[in-house]
Parts: C-alpha cells; sequence; structure tokens
C-alpha cells in the first residue's frame, strides 16, 4: 500500500523559510517522479516543482523558480521542498505526489501540510 505523508509545514512570516518533507511508502521509489502542489481554497491546485527518483532535471514553477528547491534522499525514501524568501501569496495547502514512470498523471498524493505566511 502506497502512502506519502507530508510534514514541515506551519506559520512563518514573510521573507522566511520553511523546509517541507514527503515520505514514501510502498512504492519503489526509483521508478516515481515525485513532485509537489499546492492549493488555496477555491482554486485549482496548483504544480510546484518535481523531482524524478532515478536522476534527471528539477522541474518548478515559474512562481517559485529561484526561491524553492526539491532535492531527494533515496536511502529514506523522502523527498524535501526548501522554501526560502516565501511570500504572502506562497500560503496554501502543500501535497506530495508520485507519478510512475509510465503514467501520465500523478498515482498517488498525500494529505498536505499547511503553510501559511504573514505579511
Amino acid at each position: 500500500q502506497v502512502q506519502l505523508v507530508e510534514s514541515g509545514g506551519g506559520l512563518v512570516q514573510a521573507g522566511g523559510s520553511l523546509r517541507l518533507s514527503c515520505a514514501a511508502s510502498g512504492l519503489m521509489s526509483s521508478r516515481y517522479t515525485m513532485g509537489w502542489f499546492r492549493q488555496v481554497p477555491g482554486k485549482e491546485r496548483e504544480f510546484v516543482a518535481a523531482i524524478p527518483w532515478g536522476g534527471g532535471s528539477t522541474r518548478y514553477a515559474d512562481s517559485v523558480k529561484g526561491r524553492f528547491t526539491t532535492s531527494r534522499d533515496n536511502a529514506k525514501n523522502a523527498v524535501y521542498l526548501q522554501m526560502n524568501g516565501l511570500k504572502p501569496e506562497d500560503t496554501a495547502v502543500y501535497y506530495c505526489a508520485a507519478q510512475y514512470l509510465t503514467s501520465s498523471r500523478y498515482d498517488y498524493w498525500g494529505k498536505g501540510t499547511q503553510v501559511t505566511v504573514s505579511s
């Protein structure tokens, strides 16, 4: 059974930093791309960043480039999202997701962690 569990969210002032973690279990990590998404109530979920488990380039939404960095620890089956220079518009629920290498969509999702940035 695949399980993705996010942690590390919280309340931070504008300009501050947070590091989100995603612990993955029940999947062969080398065959998945791991993504980060976020959603604000009343809006569609939006892509934030992605990192292939087996190597390759990371991808970022234009809105977070230069501020957010995603990384992975294969030994721990974990993925991270380092968020620096946070802005109030980064406030959202952040989700971790896993996409199998031959899939056209993200197959598994975590339950999310709340990030709130105060001005």
